[in-house]
C-alpha cells in the first residue's frame, strides 16, 4: 500500500478477479438502483385520443428516468436498473435505454415474452387500470450483485409484506457482500402497490415504516389504507385536507423514532410529512471504564473492532423490539456530565409539514392543458429523481423539487422525452436543460 493511502476498499479489491455484471464493471459505483420491473406497455386514452402500443414502461423505466435526468455523463453510469428482455423484446428499445448510458443490466430469455402490460384511463381524471398482458418478472434481491447490490439508494415498488422481506434480505446480502461495512447502509424508498392499500393492510405499513427512509404512496394509495379515496366529496379533486389528516394519523401510530411520507398528489405536487421524535445519528462515544481505559480494546485493533461494530449498528432500525436496549434508547437523559458512558447521540427530529407545488401546477405561468399530455410514470419518475438526490445529500426537500422537475418531462408525451444534445454540447431533454428548469422551479418556490 502506498504510503498517505487509506485501506483499501476490499469489496474493489477484487474487481480484478470477479465477473463483470453483464457491462457493468464491478467497480463502478452506483448512487441509484430500482427493483422496480422493466415492462413494455400499452396504453388506452378515452376517445378520440388514438391508443399507442410497444411503449418502453414501468415503474423501473420511469424511476430510472427520474434519476438519469440529473445525471448527465459521465455520472449516468452512477444510475442501475435491470431490464428483462424476452423474445418479443424490440431493438428499438434497446437503442433507446442505451442512449441514455446508464449501468442498465440486460437479461435476455429468449424462452419467454417480456413483461407487458395494458394502462387504460376510464374516466376524465389521472385514475387508471392496469393489467398485465404477459406474465410478469418481478425482481428480488438475488437479481443485485455488486456493484448494483451496492447502491447508496434503492427504490422498492411492493407490498407491505414484501417490502419487509425485500429490506432484510438486501440488507443481509450487503453484509455477506461488505462485511467490514465500508459501505454505508443503503437508503432505502418505497413505493407501495396500489392493490395492497387498504384497510387491512395497514398495521402490515406501520410494521414496514421503521425498515425504510422514506415511504411514498400517492394520495389514492395512502387513502387507501385509512379507508377513504382522498378525494373532495364537492369537486372530485384531490384533496390536501384528507391527505394531510391521513399522514397524521399514520404517523401519530409510530412512537419514539422519526418517520417520513412523502405523499404525491397529482396537480398538487406533494406533501412532505415527517414526525418529530428520536432521530439516529451516527455513534460517535465509545465506552470507558472506571480507569478512562476503552473497553479492553485500544491501538489501531481495537479501532478497527470498534469501526466495524459502529457499521453493524447501522443496520439496525426501527422501533420496539424483545432485545431492544432502554437504556441506549433514551442515553441523551441518561449520559453524566463527562459522557463517560457508552451510549449513541440522540437528535430529536423537530418534524416536518410542508407541501411542495407541482412544476406544472400553482405559480406555472404558462397552459397547463397543454404541457400534460399523459401521467402516466409521473410518480415512478418523481421518486427516483428523489432518490437520486438523497443519496447525494440533498435534503427531503430539495429532494422533492429535484422529483417535482423530473416529473415534469415524464408527462409531457406518451412515453420518453427526447434526449438530445444543444448547439452548446450540453444535454436535453424535450429541448430543455434539466438544469435550468430546476432553478426556475426553485425561484419560484
Amino acid at each position: 500500500m502506498d504510503p498517505g493511502k487509506g485501506p483499501e476498499d476490499p469489496v474493489r479489491a477484487e474487481a480484478d478477479t470477479e465477473p463483470d455484471v453483464g457491462d457493468i464493471p464491478v467497480t463502478q459505483e452506483i448512487d441509484f438502483i430500482t427493483l422496480g420491473m422493466f415492462i413494455i406497455d400499452e396504453i388506452e386514452f378515452l376517445p378520440p385520443k388514438p391508443p399507442v402500443h410497444d411503449v418502453l414502461g414501468g415503474a423501473g423505466s420511469y424511476s430510472a428516468l427520474g434519476a438519469r435526468l440529473f445525471s448527465p455523463p459521465p455520472s449516468s453510469k452512477t444510475v442501475g436498473w435491470i431490464v428483462d428482455q424476452g423474445s418479443d423484446f424490440q431493438p428499438s428499445i434497446t437503442a433507446q435505454i442505451q442512449a441514455w448510458q446508464t449501468s442498465a443490466l440486460f437479461r435476455h430469455d429468449p424462452s419467454r415474452l417480456t413483461t407487458r402490460g395494458w394502462n387504460g384511463y376510464t374516466d376524465a381524471s389521472e385514475r387508471r387500470a392496469f393489467r398485465y398482458t404477459t406474465p410478469k418478472k418481478r425482481l428480488t434481491a438475488p437479481d443485485l450483485a455488486p456493484p448494483l447490490l451496492l447502491a447508496k439508494a434503492i427504490h422498492l415498488i411492493c407490498s407491505p409484506r414484501r417490502c419487509q422481506d425485500l429490506a432484510a434480505s438486501i440488507l443481509a446480502r450487503r453484509r455477506a457482500a461488505d462485511p467490514e461495512g465500508y459501505h454505508a447502509r443503503p437508503l432505502l424508498v418505497w413505493e407501495p402497490v396500489p392493490d395492497l392499500c387498504t384497510p387491512d393492510e395497514l398495521l402490515n405499513c406501520t410494521n414496514t415504516l421503521p425498515l425504510v427512509d422514506v415511504c411514498s404512496p400517492n394520495h389514492a394509495e395512502l387513502a387507501g389504507f385509512m379507508g377513504g379515496d382522498g378525494l373532495d366529496p364537492d369537486t372530485g379533486a384531490v384533496s390536501a385536507q384528507a391527505v394531510e389528516r391521513s399522514c397524521e394519523q399514520l404517523l401519530a401510530s409510530m412512537p419514539l423514532q422519526s418517520y417520513t411520507l412523502v405523499i404525491r398528489a397529482g396537480d398538487k405536487g406533494c406533501y412532505i410529512a415527517r414526525n418529530g421524535g428520536r432521530k439516529k445519528k451516527v455513534a460517535v462515544a465509545v465506552a470507558a471504564d472506571a480507569s478512562g481505559e476503552v473497553d479492553g480494546d485500544d491501538g489501531e485493533e481495537g479501532m478497527s473492532k470498534r469501526k466495524t461494530k459502529k457499521k453493524k449498528r447501522e443496520y439496525v432500525r426501527g422501533g420496539l423490539r424483545p432485545d431492544t436496549d432502554m437504556e441506549a434508547l433514551f442515553a441523551g437523559l441518561m449520559q453524566d456530565e463527562e459522557g463517560c458512558v457508552a451510549r449513541e447521540e440522540i437528535e430529536i427530529d423537530p418534524g416536518l409539514e410542508k407541501w411542495v407545488p407541482a412544476y406544472y401546477g400553482e405559480g406555472y405561468a404558462g397552459d397547463v392543458a397543454d404541457k400534460v399530455v399523459d401521467p402516466t410514470g409521473g410518480g415512478n419518475t418523481f421518486l427516483g429523481a428523489l432518490a437520486v438526490a438523497l443519496a447525494r445529500g440533498k435534503s427531503i426537500e430539495e429532494a422533492c423539487a429535484w422529483g417535482n422537475v423530473a416529473a415534469s418531462f415524464a408527462i409531457e408525451q406518451v412515453g420518453f422525452p427526447v434526449l438530445s444534445v444543444d448547439e452548446e454540447g450540453r444535454e436535453t431533454w424535450n429541448g430543455v436543460r434539466i438544469d435550468e428548469r430546476l432553478r426556475e422551479f426553485q425561484q419560484r418556490l
